[in-house]
């Protein structure tokens, strides 16, 4: 059973995200900070490839293991299976689930899915959780696609009241409340994090935005 729990500060990054591209560091001071689960995003032009992403993964893996973090693979699939990965998400574009889920058995699924068209299109049988956006333009993706606001969620949320969701696109500490109150079950954070002067400090601060609720 997902433990929906696990959406609440779900951070999203590669190297390509990060300033310096030391990931290893920012992904550990994110850890420290109380993320509750990382996905490992190694892509576009100045992402690494072949051993030089695989062995990064590794090294990422093991350190959300020993702060007991969920570790997830964006997109790729052999890479998820080789390392044994917590799970996989992929995207609209990316492999169908219903290729891989026998290999994925206990393990986590995530599906992109933008808006309520795509949903209507989109086997969520298999799926434990589902990325919506983006709620605010972003950098951080090349084909995030146009922005939609809290409506993202809301709508997805009339047609389907129990998927747990977590919102993407340029979120900010003060999107938290609005899109829990849209019906999001937590939030997905690339820049914000991976891009702050006090990275610990600034998981903190998603975190006390749910102690006001």
């Amino acid at each position: 059973m997902f433990d929906i729990n696990k959406l609440k500060v779900y951070f999203i990054a590669g190297s390509q995200d990060t300033p310096d591209r030391n990931l290893y560091k920012v992904v550990k001071e994110a850890l420290i900070g109380g993320i509750t689960m990382f996905q490992f995003r190694e892509k576009g032009t100045n992402s690494k490839k072949g051993i030089e992403k695989e062995t990064l993964a590794k090294d990422l893996f093991e350190l959300c293991k020993k702060h007991k973090v969920p570790f997830i693979i964006n997109d790729d699939v052999d890479l998820a299976l080789k390392l044994n990965a917590d799970g996989i998400h992929v995207g609209q574009d990316d492999r169908n689930v219903s290729e891989f889920i026998d290999k994925f058995k206990g393990k986590i699924i995530g599906l992109s899915v933008a808006n309520s068209n795509e949903y209507e299109k989109s086997d969520i049988s298999e799926v434990d959780y589902i990325g919506t956006g983006p709620i605010h333009s972003t950098v951080s993706k090349d084909d995030a696609g146009k922005e939609g606001g809290y409506d993202l969620i809301k709508n997805i949320r009339k047609i389907d009241n129990e998927i747990p969701i977590v919102a993407i696109g340029g979120i900010t500490e003060a999107d938290v409340l609005p899109l829990i109150d849209a019906g999001a079950n937590g939030v997905s954070v690339i820049s914000a994090i991976a891009k702050s002067e006090n990275i610990e400090q600034t998981v903190k601060g998603f975190h006390n935005q749910y102690k006001i609720l």
